[in-house]
């Protein structure tokens, strides 16, 4: 891709991502079993409405989208962050423990003390967290690089994904209330949960744009890095701890939705090249407008049943990443 095709494309890109999840926006509070059309959202919105589909926008829809808007903001800031830092466009949140610890935590939370269910969103939130401060201390060995952290973090998955279905096994009469969970996706998602995750979402959001100049630098190797100026060991320290935080903030809220933050830094990436000032905003609004889109369609296409969004994300993200493989020339 020649120079001008590519500030063509992140110009347009940039210019259209506020347009896009302003669509997805409406088409998620406008979709379901109760259409609501563009005028009436506007004057529901504005001026109120008709009673039911007043509640349904403003007590079902707006929650679960704004909810949706970040999860997907989130997730695909965090796999953008983490891509530069392992040099591997096909690494995502899950590699750093997310999934695993927020599962494991969930699920304890759950099953052993179903009493203390309220708090789900803080005890995934600080699971996932913890997890992966874990993997990096076992990778720390007077250093630590990706590979190190990429192995410890399969190992420490396999060791908590373990841990976790052995609890499920011996209380299968209790694991109904984990299953919607660890499938991810946002159905009964309300004002509280955006109220829970808006303080994290904001600074992990508004720090991200920091990690940009970093994260290119780091995309050199670490020995151009230094050379540059850059302490290597703690910047990727402080970047997998932001990309921690971002990604924990979603799955606290939105379960184990995978994939959003594989599929959308990799597919801008393409488009507009790896210069993370751009990057990173456009992945941002990617993510956010996927995940709306998608459980959107889960939840009105399939009417009766919701499907979980995670689901749907998982059957599109799984064909993308074995694409993403055999382009790679990592299989075949």
């Amino acid at each position: 891709m020649n120079v001008r095709t590519r500030n063509k494309r992140r110009l347009w890109m940039g210019a259209g991502a506020a347009p896009v999840m302003a669509l997805a926006v409406l088409f998620g509070i406008g979709s379901g079993s109760v259409f609501i059309s563009v005028p009436e959202v506007w004057s529901i919105l504005l001026n109120g409405g008709e009673a039911v589909k007043q509640t349904i926008l403003w007590d079902l829809r707006l929650p679960r989208v704004l909810v949706g808007l970040l999860t997907g903001a989130c997730l695909a800031a965090s796999g953008a962050l983490l891509q530069g830092v392992m040099r591997n466009p096909l690494a995502d949140p899950g590699i750093i423990g997310v999934s695993s610890g927020g599962g494991l935590a969930a699920v304890i939370a759950l099953v052993l003390f179903p009493e203390f269910g309220y708090l789900l969103p803080g005890i995934a939130f600080a699971g996932a967290m913890l997890t992966s401060l874990i993997i990096y201390a076992l990778a720390w060995d007077g250093g630590s690089s990706p590979v190190k952290i990429v192995l410890a973090g399969i190992a420490v998955n396999a060791l908590l994904g373990g841990i976790m279905n052995g609890i499920m096994s011996m209380n299968s009469d209790r694991i109904q209330s984990v299953i919607p969970w660890l499938a991810g996706g946002l159905s009964g998602r309300s004002w509280n949960h955006l109220a829970f995750m808006l303080p994290y979402a904001v600074v992990g959001m508004a720090l991200t744009p920091f990690a940009a100049k970093t994260s290119n630098l780091l995309m050199l190797g670490d020995q151009s890095a230094q050379s540059l100026g850059q302490h290597v060991e703690r910047q990727r320290f402080l970047i997998i701890a932001l990309a921690s935080l971002l990604a924990g903030t979603a799955v606290s809220v939105a379960g184990l939705v995978g994939f959003v933050g594989l599929i959308v830094p990799h597919a801008v990436r393409l488009m507009i090249g790896d210069d993370y000032r751009y990057l990173l905003p456009v992945s941002m609004a990617g993510g956010a407008a996927l995940m709306v889109v998608a459980d959107t369609i889960a939840r009105s296409w399939f009417d009766p049943i919701e499907l979980p969004a995670g689901v749907l994300l998982a059957c599109l993200g799984a064909p993308f990443f074995l694409v993403l493989l055999k382009r790679r020339r990592l299989i075949g």
